[in-house]
């Protein structure tokens, strides 16, 4: 189980005292630094306190490692080395006021906030894990006025060993509990395998029976230029093709939508049902499973392009004979891999092939399939939950953001390069059918990028900037979701800067903001303290603790707010 946060209040907790994250750890983890060097972490607490003589860099490298799922076990030999920064004798308090001035949010719109529900709140047989503690620990939200929950649907769970025999006994059961407790729904339907991805402390597969068929066809799966399958979602190859049972992907899709909706129809007329997000890929995003860690992807490798599924090919070859160019009818041959970096390849490196003739026409291509399945799934999908808010979510990748091609985009399917806004296209089709955007990553710092990874030339800030305006441009509602867990004030107050623009003359600001995600860690101490100031300045009230700066000198004061 991945744990980790955007900073983690930059905190460490002094040996003997308790730690709920050390507690949900099997085993101590440690991390490394881009040169190696082990830092390792045995208790941790989230206070404005550290006891640690860990540098910013080592600490904000934690941040970034975990962002990633870069953790590796600790051996025999960090255990003895003299690199680690556990040591008992090296600890002390170190305080840490915050860095910068705070802008006062209240009088400003109300953002409603959810908590994501742990990833494995549903077990295997549907069935609710522990709703006592749940109970509890919702009225503990609802308490500081979050606005409501979102929980994901696993396919793999629903539909898992029969096509069209649906088993929602559990997510009625939680529903039943959000409902009597007066909060709100966001519900994912979640059609990507769970497991092997930042955070995954569960592991769901896709349905049994769409395994079997893999198993004799495995080009239903995404396929990368080696030959690998990854069998984390459906490839869109097959969204048109009756390879499933008789019965195509979209029309697997739509059937499950359509029974979820006549299943909780009372939830959905009573208006605890808030907003459908649909699942379009991994982790249920709309992109391309471009940089798997079960391949050996590592930050800050351009990943590789997922098109080499039959189905796939036979589409691309259609576009290259419809060009008059057959022999476009391939990938690139020139990309690298999974860990190269742009300059290292012809195709990404600046001048690079990517911005040839061929280049632009099989990114063109490879970018419209995405934008095709979007536009596929969501026509079924407004059919389905007529009525209802639907979302799309998309993945922030902001690594090598600041190179000409932006290689790490284009093998996700982001058509974005220095000289092409990508994300236009992607909100243009989410416009046409009334969808939302879900956008992560808007609690990273690019400066933190830096620390960690130079040498990725990431820009989390100038992504979050370009993506959310594209989908203002053509008016359609943005929420957002952070990437990490977050603990701390600094983190906080880059969401809250994201989510309402400083002087935005439109007055634009996030629909909603989803927080990743319920844990005892955040239920603990001075972290649900930190949350709660966090949501009344997301719904716009005042609190007492401002930071702010005076306008004669630069003289820091707190305000008294209540």
């Amino acid at each position: 189980m991945a744990i980790s946060s955007t900073q983690f209040c930059d905190i460490l907790r002094a040996p003997g005292a308790s730690s709920p994250i050390a507690s949900s750890l099997s085993h101590k983890q440690t991390l490394f630094t881009s040169q190696r060097v082990p830092v390792t972490f045995h208790s941790l607490t989230y206070c404005n306190v550290t006891y640690c003589n860990a540098s910013r860099f080592q600490r904000t490298q934690f941040r970034t490692l975990a962002a990633i799922g870069e953790w590796e076990e600790e051996t025999e030999d960090d255990r003895h080395g003299g690199d680690s920064v556990d040591a008992a004798d090296d600890m002390k308090a170190v305080h840490l006021p915050p860095k910068l001035p705070e802008r006062d949010f209240a009088g400003t719109p109300y953002v409603p906030v959810y908590v994501m529900l742990p990833l494995g709140i549903i077990d295997m047989n549907c069935e609710l894990v522990d709703p006592e503690i749940l109970v509890n620990q919702l009225k503990i939200l609802k308490s500081i006025n979050v606005d409501g929950v979102m929980v994901d649907c696993w396919w793999g769970i629903i539909e898992a060993h029969t096509p069209q025999v649906y088993n929602w006994s559990g997510y009625r059961r939680l529903f039943q509990i959000v409902r009597e407790l007066e909060l709100k729904l966001q519900v994912v339907m979640s059609f990507h395998e769970c497991g092997g991805n930042v955070g995954d402390d569960v592991h769901i597969p896709l349905p049994q029976w769409v395994m079997e068929i893999g198993q004799n066809n495995p080009e239903i799966y995404f396929t990368d230029r080696e030959g690998r399958r990854n069998s984390e979602c459906l490839t869109w190859g097959i969204d048109k093709e009756r390879v499933l049972r008789g019965r195509t992907a979209v029309e697997v899709y739509f059937d499950y939508m359509r029974s979820f909706r006549v299943e909780f129809n009372e939830f959905f007329v009573d208006g605890i049902i808030a907003e459908i997000e649909v699942g379009l890929g991994p982790c249920g995003e709309l992109r391309y499973p471009s940089y798997p860690a079960k391949h050996g992807w590592k930050y800050p490798g351009i990943g590789e392009f997922q098109c080499y599924d039959k189905y796939l090919m036979k589409s691309l070859s259609k576009a290259a004979e419809a060009r008059g160019h057959l022999f476009w009818a391939r990938g690139p041959g020139n990309a690298g891999s999974y860990n190269s970096t742009p300059h290292e390849t012809g195709f990404f490196r600046d001048g690079g092939e990517y911005d040839s003739y061929y280049g632009r026409f099989f990114l063109n291509w490879y970018s419209q399939v995405l934008i095709d399945h979007g536009d596929r799934v969501f026509a079924l999908a407004n059919l389905a939950f007529e009525g209802t808010c639907i979302s799309a979510k998309l993945s922030g990748i902001h690594w090598w953001y600041k190179t000409a091609s932006h290689a790490a985009e284009l093998t996700a399917g982001f058509y974005n390069p220095s000289n092409r806004d990508g994300y236009a296209p992607i909100a243009a089709m989410l416009k046409k059918h009334g969808v939302a955007l879900n956008f992560t990553c808007v609690e990273l710092r690019t400066v933190d990028q830096h620390e960690d990874f130079p040498e990725a030339l990431a820009d989390p800030e100038g992504l979050v900037w370009q993506v959310l305006n594209a989908a203002w441009d053509v008016s359609i509602l943005v929420a957002s979701e952070n990437a990490l867990p977050c603990y701390d004030r600094e983190g906080y107050n880059k969401i809250l800067e994201n989510a309402k623009p400083l002087n935005d003359p439109d007055g634009r600001h996030l629909s909603a903001f989803t927080y990743l995600r319920l844990s005892p860690v955040l239920m603990d101490g001075h972290n649900f303290i930190e949350f709660e100031r966090f949501v009344k300045r997301m719904h716009g009230e005042a609190v007492r603790d401002l930071r702010v700066y005076t306008t004669e000198g630069n003289k820091e004061e707190c305000s008294k707010n209540q």
